[in-house]
């Protein structure tokens, strides 16, 4: 039960510790598997292979990267300590947006209905760039990785640009960046000049998304 996710929690389904244990790792970007002892079968012979393990109380009982941690005390001193993201981060928890941009040259992160980002997915594809595009509210676990995107500093109100695996920023950040004509090495080696597209910042929206023709990943 423990080895299969990076993160797992045992829990009661009327614990508020619990919940607070598992608000802190959804605040942290983690989406734990959880166990409710009470609502799970054989519910109280895994309570009581708990005890022995040294759980005392049985719940939280908190596993990272297969090993257990311990309870809420201990769950509690590590982020204190500032030990925990560390720790979850060394067990794959930590990080989707990381690896998500590290897979490709260019990365946009947008909203379907956000006028926006299809004016940044429209710079770089007349650049002749094909960036890679996750739409937050169209990906599973959308939720987790806009609130991933938000702690590296980005704004939720519109798109979030990745290149080369570095953060660029959203769309005023992306403008600047571009009116340099910058070059910026890719992670795969590919070396990308974006030039002046001034026309950009007043151009429609919907003219913009009309002429966009990005394929949207679903991830």
């Amino acid at each position: 039960m423990v080895c299969e996710r990076p993160v797992v929690l045992f829990s009661r389904s009327s614990c508020c510790m619990c919940h607070t244990i598992k608000s802190l790792f959804v605040d942290f970007g983690v989406n734990p598997t959880v166990y409710e002892l009470d609502e799970i079968s054989r519910g109280r012979e895994v309570e009581q292979a708990l005890l022995r393990l040294g759980c005392n109380p049985a719940v939280p009982a908190v596993f990272i990267g297969g090993e257990l941690v311990g309870g809420a005390n201990e769950i509690m001193s590590l982020h204190l300590r500032r030990a925990l993201q560390p720790m979850l981060k060394r067990a794959g928890a930590l990080w989707r947006v990381t690896k998500m941009v590290s897979e490709k040259p260019v990365v946009l992160f947008t909203r379907s209905s956000c006028c926006m980002c299809h004016s940044i997915k429209l710079l770089f594809i007349d650049c002749g760039v094909n960036p890679t595009v996750y739409e937050l509210d169209n990906i599973p676990q959308g939720r987790e990785v806009e609130q991933e995107l938000l702690r590296l500093g980005c704004n939720s109100a519109g798109p979030a640009v990745f290149i080369g695996g570095e953060l660029v920023g959203g769309a005023n950040e992306t403008l600047v960046f571009t009116s340099g004509g910058q070059y910026n090495q890719c992670s795969k080696g590919q070396e990308l000049c974006v030039p002046v597209i001034e026309r950009i910042e007043s151009e429609s929206p919907l003219d913009a998304k009309a002429k966009s023709s990005d394929k949207v990943v679903k991830a």
